[in-house]
């Protein structure tokens, strides 16, 4: 007889381990106990040595779906067994090392039973068992016991709490677990305090009432698992301009919600890849090409219908109602035509943002709906989502008609991830629920890093606690400059000090003194007398990409290739455009894009016609074009504007930044074409519009249309790339009345050539064998492609993003990767 001691580490609490441990134990005929502490979890076991190794295979092998082992360590046990088979022992305090779950789409074995009349789950919107439900959203300490939750307010009925202890049943140590009887309620509520009860619509019960409530066109909040969504029809357009009305968001697009992929699939094309992705655990929002819109011969315009020009109202490909207002009779999918989303779902898009449900209380709600529906946060603007009932009741109720609340606090806010996929390969934009807090490993040399936090930046903000070779990035926590929203930051992050028992050694800011993260962080790296250490902001891009595509830590040094809106430079000036030769601790800038002022400081930010202007002033061509295309709508917009007032700006200096950015020559492009001009109501509104109408069939077939061309000039000790003859082609084709679509593919393509040129030129000086490309401007699918397929057809190896947005939700892995790097350079 052997007797061992087996620690497994990794994501093993919360995900039905210690059943499968258990079953295991029993069936290769092994006594002993297994528990839970702060490493994970910790299994003594006795029998034979054929028996126990047959057992940890199994362990292995029959993982639990949740679960992730990342480190098995067998020892000899020289302790007493006192027991006489297996059993789960107490869970232990210690010393916190483990992981926590991120929370989990609903099962199928839960979706079956919750649809099952003969179910005691029948109609529950609390469901879960092992392999699904709530973790990070109800945690609020380690172990993830019930207790450390908040299902500890729900005392389990007699019949929970069998199958709770019951090693046959899914839900054996489910801490989640609960019934009609004994867990959690919904009910729906007017948002004008008046009573309400299901039987008023004759329906099921409250929640099966949701659905006629958005069929009629209602507005319905709805509190979910992470935080409270704004619902509506997404197929009726009142609905849609209502709840855009009401929550003053004009522009941004609005994530979906579908019953099924078959619904999905009647209005976007979807990938094998993408359709995994969708029904993942994690659950995403997956951005999916539309059907039959820019680009598809199914495109069907209908005029303005409340977003800009450029919208269409669109129809499912292939639907009997399309078919008839096209006067065509083809084959169709259901026998029941689906109606077309609203064009206010997305202004300007050609791509939709669908989910599927991912809860009990969505599947129940969406059963009876075969259209989408828009599920978008519950929040006032730049607040971050509600969470709290009375919270939702003063501040959603002038948005929605009615409010479908439960008694289940949620103790973290998690919003939903999105996601894409850019040539098969998944690229997060926003890493949250069912992402989160899953750590990520870091790449040799970083096994033995100290305790370190990174504040992450201003906007998409989000912290990172490193520790034992490995990241625990936090969920998506939105931007700082809003004060809730910075209130929700430091509580979160508290929770996260707190649950992993970190303590901090070092703290790692953004290189940017006005942050409102690198300020907390100056007061904590001072309270708590550890060091501070500040990371410019294009250099934890790369860094972060660096890492998840773990680059080890004293490899040669790679050329980042890092564009976005803004950063702060070592310079005083504001980058954004940015060919930096680094590796994790320190970085060489190589090349820029010549800095153009920013007129009127953040303004220039919302309102796009402001670059433009800049770019042509700054090229010395603004006098010479407005005499030479003096009939353009820019130039009789621009010329409305106070131009001598922004000339004086531009010569004193004043609120007029020096800027790189390769985000606001997107801005700029876009205003002179007229897709997005005056004002833009969300970050990165103009590139997006830009990219969206890009003619690809124009894009493939580049030799016939030509590019725009870049200067390259050579000036204290760094190349800069001059966007002044580009500008005069680009006026000429919109002088020529050369399509938008056509422009748009123009301008991508001329972009890419000019910085593989750049790149090209570059590596002919330097030693450089590997590419980063990294920053917002890299979410667009078709620079991002082109500059990839450019680099590849050089020999050049490129490391893009796909575990953490290329965005600034990325920036906090950087800076911490970059902080241990030089302490223990330094130690």
């Amino acid at each position: 007889m052997v007797t061992e001691e087996i620690r497994v580490c990794g994501t093993v609490q919360g995900v039905g381990f210690r059943p499968t441990v258990y079953r295991l134990a029993k069936a290769c005929g092994l006594r002993g106990d297994v528990c839970n502490d702060g490493q994970g979890v910790l299994i003594r076991v006795s029998g034979s040595e054929a028996a126990l190794t047959e057992f940890v295979l199994k362990l292995q092998q029959e993982c639990p779906p949740l679960a992730r082992i990342n480190q098995l360590i067998r020892t000899r046990y020289e302790g007493e067994l006192n027991c006489d088979s297996f059993v789960i022992s107490p869970s232990v305090s210690s010393k916190v090392q483990t992981e926590i779950a991120p929370d989990a789409a609903t099962c199928p074995q839960c979706q079956q039973e919750i649809f099952d009349p003969f179910s005691r789950f029948y109609r529950y919107p609390f469901t879960n068992c092992t392999h699904c439900g709530p973790r990070l959203s109800i945690i609020r300490a380690i172990p993830y016991d019930r207790c450390n939750t908040s299902m500890s307010a729900f005392v389990m009925c007699p019949q929970c709490e069998r199958e709770y202890h019951d090693i046959e049943n899914r839900r054996f140590h489910a801490q989640p677990t609960a019934c009609h009887i004994c867990g959690p309620q919904a009910w729906l509520e007017r948002a004008d305090g008046k009573p309400v009860d299901a039987s008023m619509f004759s329906m099921m019960d409250d929640v099966d009432a949701v659905c006629t409530l958005l069929q009629k066109g209602e507005i319905v909040a709805i509190k979910g698992i992470g935080g409270i969504h704004l619902a509506c029809d997404a197929t009726q357009e009142t609905a849609v301009q209502k709840l855009r009305q009401r929550k003053q968001r004009y522009h941004k697009p609005f994530a979906l919600m579908a019953r099924d992929i078959k619904v999905i699939e009647e209005y976007c094309i979807v990938t094998n890849k993408e359709k995994e992705l969708l029904a993942s655990s994690a659950a995403p929002i997956v951005l999916l090409e539309k059907r039959g819109q820019i680009n598809s011969k199914f495109k069907i315009r209908l005029g303005k219908l409340g977003g800009t020009e450029t919208d269409t109202a669109y129809f499912p490909q292939n639907s009997k109602w399309k078919n008839e207002r096209m006067g065509q009779r083809d084959n169709f999918f259901s026998p029941f035509p689906p109606l077309p989303i609203s064009s206010s779902v997305a202004p300007g898009q050609n791509t939709l943002g669908f989910m599927l449900p991912y809860t009990p209380l969505h599947h129940l709600i969406l059963r009876r709906m075969n259209r989408p529906i828009v599920l978008t946060s519950g929040n006032l603007a730049d607040e971050p989502q509600c969470i709290d009932n009375d919270d939702a009741r003063a501040k959603l109720g002038k948005i929605a008609d009615y409010l479908l609340l439960h008694n289940r606090e949620i103790v973290n806010r998690i919003d939903d991830s999105v996601v894409r996929v850019v040539d098969n390969k998944l690229q997060v934009i926003r890493r949250a629920r069912g992402y989160a807090p899953t750590p990520i490993n870091l790449p040799p040399g970083f096994d033995h890093v100290p305790q370190i936090l990174a504040m992450g930046g201003e906007l998409k903000n989000t912290f990172c606690l490193l520790r034992d070779g490995e990241a625990i990035l936090s969920q998506h926590l939105g931007d700082l400059a809003n004060a809730e929203a910075f209130n929700a930051y430091q509580e979160t992050l508290n929770l996260y000090l707190n649950l992993f028992n970190h303590q901090p050694e070092a703290i790692a800011i953004d290189f940017h003194p006005e942050y409102l993260s690198s300020k907390l962080g100056q007061e904590l790296a001072i309270a708590n007398q550890i060091p501070l250490i500040s990371t410019q902001h294009h250099h934890a891009h790369i860094a972060a990409c660096m890492a998840e595509n773990g680059i080890p830590l004293d490899s040669s040094p790679v050329l980042g290739i890092a564009f976005d809106g803004l950063g702060y430079g070592t310079d005083g000036t504001l980058w954004g455009g940015e060919f930096l030769l680094a590796d994790y601790r320190k970085f060489q800038r190589l090349a820029t894009f010549k800095p153009v002022p920013m007129i009127g400081g953040t303004q220039a930010i919302y309102q796009p016609w402001r670059n433009t202007y800049a770019h042509l002033l700054n090229a010395n061509i603004w006098d010479d074009c407005q005499q030479q295309y003096s009939n353009l709508e820019i130039f009789r917009f621009l010329n409305k504007k106070p131009i001598n007032l922004l000339n004086q700006l531009v010569e004193k200096g004043i609120n007029t930044p020096l800027a790189s950015s390769v985000g606001r020559l997107f801005d700029a492009v876009a205003a002179a074409m007229g897709i997005c001009r005056e004002e833009c109501s969300y970050e990165g509104q103009a590139a997006i519009a830009l990219e969206a109408i890009v003619d690809l069939h124009t894009l493939n077939n580049h030799e016939e249309m030509g590019i725009y061309p870049f200067n390259f000039v050579f000036s204290d000790n760094i190349y800069y790339i001059e966007s002044k003859p580009m500008w005069q082609l680009l006026l000429d084709d919109l002088q020529q009345q050369t399509p938008q679509s056509v422009i748009a593919a123009k301008f991508h393509k001329s972009l890419a050539s000019a910085i593989v040129e750049m790149v090209k030129h570059l590596c002919q000086n330097n030693l450089i064998n590997q590419v980063v490309l990294t920053g917002g401007v890299f979410q667009n699918r078709i620079l991002s492609q082109l500059v990839n397929q450019g680099l590849q057809d050089l020999k050049i190896n490129v490391l893009t993003h796909s575990l953490v947005p290329t965005n600034d939700g990325g920036l906090s892995l950087g800076q911490a990767v970059i902080t241990a790097a030089k302490l223990m350079n330094n130690s």
